[in-house]
């Protein structure tokens, strides 16, 4: 589970088990134990014929180990080989020290600039230029006053109510001190190339005719499945419904499907395929990209405007009393925008507040909590489609539980840009059994959940993950 320890004020995570509770095993094909009888008929799934009617170049390759079947021949000579288990790179998550450590000097100025800010006014540190020292006072604008006074409301919430989940994280020994870790040798973590440009990908894939032209249905890939085109994954739901993960092959890079996910990888012009399939959710998770002043500089991430963000259709998507839950960023702006104009263009009503905390290994925030620039939380906003009831489950007296407000989900984040923590188990109290789940924006695989992006397979990428030796 990845639910260390539940308290009143909220969950302490461990994101990194969660993932790897999920059955990453890959069953490989049987290898021949002689060679004399190797036949031209035998397939190499990664050297594939190239498709002219793709504008991609080669077709996507789809290995799908439980797809292979015993010969009938008991004599035959191909070896069973052991299913390789595929674990998520624990390095990932090795944040042992604060982002940004405040020097003891700046206490004094921290608590000097608190009396400032109620005037609106910070007393920046006198620079040297050729010698001589000059103080500067920049006056806030509205929207960094926004930001202070929101957090003056929630900071005791937030402090008090980690303080106790990390407490309890030191005693159980999932969180431990510093000077445990210390001698830890913390070597440059490597990694992978992003020489596949999944959303770069998605933009190609607009002149497809199939995208625009022709309503596909969902892609289930079979036991005899083998291979899927580039074209198919991105003009339609894909699914896994086996027990057993999947491997495709993307432009020469390798993904692992976790069993029993779907996914569509697409951009928001061509969300189609996702309502095509008819289906309703009774969650669904968004975590947009915002526009900031720091993305907008940066070519290396694409964002959207409030307006495109109205038009996702989440009112076609959602079910009955579906449960919404929206990741925020620290700017009042997005956290207005959310309040007063997405959710009621949704016909969604607010129900919660949620915060995710971000500590070290040693139970630290990973920024200072009162840093004027960098918060160690994002928020979460929680609201229900039609009316705020609890709901009566199937042939039960049970109900499902009201969700609270002001929670916290604390966690050791991992270093990967925008790698959220997961809230299946957060979540499924106050969710009906069964209920069908849809994250939007994502960027990794989830078993039981449907996933769309033009990145959702981002983080399902093998070099993210480490292939564990037979028996371990």
């Amino acid at each position: 589970m990845s639910v260390v320890h539940q308290l009143l004020p909220g969950w302490l995570l461990d994101h990194l088990s969660f993932i790897n509770k999920i059955n990453y095993q890959l069953y490989q094909h049987p290898k021949p134990c002689c060679n004399k009888n190797e036949s031209a008929s035998s397939v190499h799934l990664d050297c594939l014929q190239k498709d002219s009617a793709s504008s991609f170049g080669a077709s996507a390759t789809l290995i799908a180990p439980d797809s292979i079947t015993k010969p009938e021949n008991e004599d035959s000579r191909n070896c069973e080989l052991p299913p390789k288990k595929y674990v998520f790179r624990s390095e990932l998550f090795n944040v042992t020290k604060p982002y940004i450590t405040p020097a003891v000097h700046n206490k004094c100025q921290q608590s000097n600039e608190k009396e400032d800010l109620l005037n609106g006014v910070k007393k920046e540190i006198s620079s040297s230029i050729i010698g001589k020292k000059r103080k500067r006072c920049v006056v806030f604008n509205q929207g960094e006053l926004d930001a202070m006074e929101y957090h003056t409301k929630i900071r005791e919430l937030i402090l008090d109510g980690s303080l106790k989940l990390i407490q309890e994280g030191l005693k159980s020994g999932f969180l431990y001190p510093l000077f445990e870790n210390q001698d830890k040798c913390n070597e440059p973590i490597t990694l992978p190339l992003d020489t596949c440009n999944l959303s770069g990908l998605c933009e190609m894939a607009k002149h497809l005719p199939s995208m625009n032209e022709m309503e596909l249905q969902t892609l289930q890939l079979r036991e005899d499945d083998m291979t899927v085109t580039e074209q198919d994954l991105f003009s339609r739901v894909v699914e896994n419904n086996s027990n057993f993960t999947k491997m495709i092959t993307l432009m020469g890079q390798k993904y692992l499907l976790p069993p029993k996910c779907s996914f569509l990888l697409s951009d928001i012009s061509c969300i189609q395929p996702l309502l095509n399939c008819r289906k309703t959710f009774d969650v669904i998770v968004i975590d947009p990209p915002w526009q900031n002043k720091s993305v907008k500089r940066s070519n290396r991430y694409s964002y959207l405007s409030p307006l495109q963000i109205k038009q996702i259709p989440i009112p076609k998507l959602a079910a009955p009393n579906c449960l919404v839950v929206t990741w925020v960023t620290n700017r009042q702006k997005h956290l207005r925008f959310i309040k007063e104009e997405l959710y009621p263009s949704w016909s969604v009503e607010i129900i919660a507040e949620w915060h995710w905390v971000k500590i070290t290994s040693s139970g630290e925030f990973v920024f200072p909590l009162d840093s004027p620039h960098k918060k160690p939380y994002e928020g979460l906003i929680l609201g229900r489609i039609g009316e705020q009831t609890t709901l009566p489950l199937r042939n039960t007296d049970t109900k499902v539980l009201p969700i609270p407000d002001h929670k916290l989900i604390v966690s050791v984040p991992c270093i990967l840009h925008s790698h959220k923590p997961p809230l299946a188990e957060v979540l499924k109290d106050y969710i009906k059994p069964g209920g069908k789940c849809l994250e939007m924006f994502a960027r990794n695989l989830q078993p039981g959940w449907t996933s769309w992006g033009n990145e959702v397979l981002k983080f399902q990428h093998v070099d993210y993950f480490v292939a564990l030796k037979s028996g371990c």
